[in-house]
């Protein structure tokens, strides 16, 4: 039996009097791609907080294969929106750290990082430290320093935020070449609809805050993928359901007079009437 199955049970979390998840349940399946997409602010961060341990429920429960989770574990592992690789270390070192500290044999654990950053386009760069590399490469050295402890849950909260148009697609494939060669549970969150059809199997989207599931979206595209599905029918019907979906939920938002919605608004709307961003026309 494959493991890594996600399952949130009425959960709810409150920070103070702020209510983030109210009566949340879904499941994530194990070896599956699964995307998180919602309004800003909504509580993803939160639901990928409580996956790795890092928050717990105030009320429900969230199990990995029907155990509580209870706190952080190397088994699920987190790449976050900001690089938090050891400016100190090296390359080779940071990617090495995880094995390392849980006394993995050095010659084992070095043979397997080298194998990755060569992977991942990285081999060049091994004794550089994080401020000699792009912002791409240090995303692609987060990848390699999760992904050599075999973790059973990768989860990335917006991990390609803030790079170039270019890096951003070109870290896009290299994480789904990773994922189509060796499948593991993989939760995505991102705020691009884009993003989240050409990786995922699946897409929850979330409700406006307080979080709860609003529907689950197949993406029954084949892999391996290659960004001319971008411009197939099934792709645009796709991004239609899960755009009808977020307008929903952002007017929700704007009605509740939280900031920044009017421009949720205004940015769904765009590619409602087909005026998407310079780096998603240029993939069609």
């Amino acid at each position: 039996m494959n493991r890594g199955l996600i399952e949130f049970r009425n959960v709810s979390k409150r920070f103070g009097a702020k209510n983030v998840l109210a009566d949340c349940s879904f499941e994530i399946l194990p070896g599956q791609f699964t995307a998180l997409i919602g309004p800003s602010g909504c509580g993803k961060t939160t639901i990928i907080d409580l996956i790795a341990g890092y928050e717990t429920p105030s009320g429900g429960a969230v199990l990995l294969d029907g155990n509580e989770i209870k706190g952080p574990s190397w088994e699920r592992l987190v790449v976050f929106q900001e690089t938090a690789l050891f400016p100190w270390k090296s390359t080779l070192d940071n990617v090495m750290f995880g094995p390392l500290n849980r006394s993995v044999p050095r010659q084992q654990t070095e043979q397997q990082a080298k194998a990755l950053l060569r992977k991942l386009g990285l081999a060049d760069f091994e004794t550089k430290f994080p401020s000699q590399l792009s912002g791409g490469m240090q995303r692609r050295a987060e990848l390699a320093r999760a992904l050599i402890n075999s973790p059973t849950v990768m989860l990335l909260d917006e991990p390609f935020r803030g790079l170039d148009a270019m890096t951003r697609e070109l870290m896009q494939e290299y994480l789904l070449r990773l994922f189509e060669e060796a499948p593991v549970t993989t939760v995505f969150v991102t705020s691009e609809i884009e993003e989240a059809i050409f990786l995922a199997d699946r897409i929850l989207v979330v409700t406006n805050a307080p979080a709860s599931l609003r529907r689950v979206l197949e993406v029954d595209l084949p892999r391996p993928r290659d960004l001319q599905m971008l411009s197939s029918a099934r792709f645009g019907e796709i991004h239609g359901a899960i755009l009808d979906l977020l307008l929903e939920e952002a007017k929700k938002t704007f009605s509740e007079g939280i900031i920044g919605a009017a421009e949720m608004v205004e940015s769904y709307g765009r590619a409602a009437r087909g005026q998407l961003p310079n780096d998603v026309r240029n993939k069609g």
